[in-house]
């Protein structure tokens, strides 16, 4: 591709422009921001249901989604090329920025991704060979802003639901509920409630030594009859 020139936000050859997204820099906007009847939090405004979800930039990483867009719309930009993660969160971030940045400009480019399992000179050659269609990706496209709006729907309506509850008799409440943490929290609560109301109880192994002709070997006592026992699930075949 020729030498690159580095600048602050981007390296730039006379072929390529190179950037890079540091994560997520757009995210779909607050209820309140969409509308701001939902500065307060009211059981009587659930469940919040938006037709679109519009998208912000985040705080701190404004910077550079400004240089990305003033890139993306350079009008000596004809091609754009998807080289975030190959997954589902790498089409997310490219996706998301590019309907915060589109214009009539970005609407006259042909957009290509590149698809990479490996990190080799030689892969990243043979990609750049090889680089998808962005028909391809549509499916994949979809499972992403799929998982990104129902977390969101979830997040949003759940926490607020769950807030408005706990804080009926007064005082603010605040009940984060999400589709990945409040599961993880509930696996991890269930556990230590485990722990603290497990009661030791004393058991004993039967061993024992058995001679054969010259030779010795060491048995266990199991009880043949053993029958399994939800309500006792400490109970085993070979424990007294």
């Amino acid at each position: 591709p020729g030498k690159f020139e580095k600048s602050k936000t981007h390296y730039e050859s006379d072929r390529y422009i190179v950037s890079y997204a540091i994560g997520h820099l757009v995210t779909i906007e607050f209820p309140e921001e969409i509308d701001p009847r939902y500065k307060e939090w009211k059981l009587e405004n659930l469940p919040i249901l938006p037709e679109e979800f519009p998208l912000k930039g985040l705080d701190n990483t404004k910077s550079q989604l400004s240089a990305l867009q003033q890139l993306i719309r350079r009008k000596d930009v004809g091609e754009i090329i998807n080289a975030c993660d190959a997954g589902r969160e790498g089409e997310l971030i490219f996706k998301y920025i590019l309907r915060y940045v589109w214009n009539q400009t970005v609407a006259k480019q042909t957009f290509k991704r590149l698809w990479l399992q490996s990190m080799t000179k030689e892969a990243i050659k043979d990609g750049f060979a090889h680089l998808r269609g962005n028909e391809e990706m549509q499916s994949l496209e979809d499972a992403a802003l799929c998982r990104s709006e129902s977390d969101w729907l979830i997040g949003i309506n759940a926490t607020r639901a769950l807030t408005g509850f706990n804080s009926r008799k007064g005082g603010f409440f605040l009940t984060p509920c999400g589709r990945v943490q409040t599961p993880t929290l509930s696996l991890i609560v269930k556990r230590e409630q485990a722990r603290l109301s497990f009661v030791p109880r004393a058991y004993f192994n039967l061993l024992a030594t058995f001679r054969l002709d010259h030779d010795q070997y060491t048995g266990k006592w199991i009880d043949p009859e053993f029958v399994k026992n939800e309500k006792d699930p400490h109970a085993k075949a070979d424990r007294i």
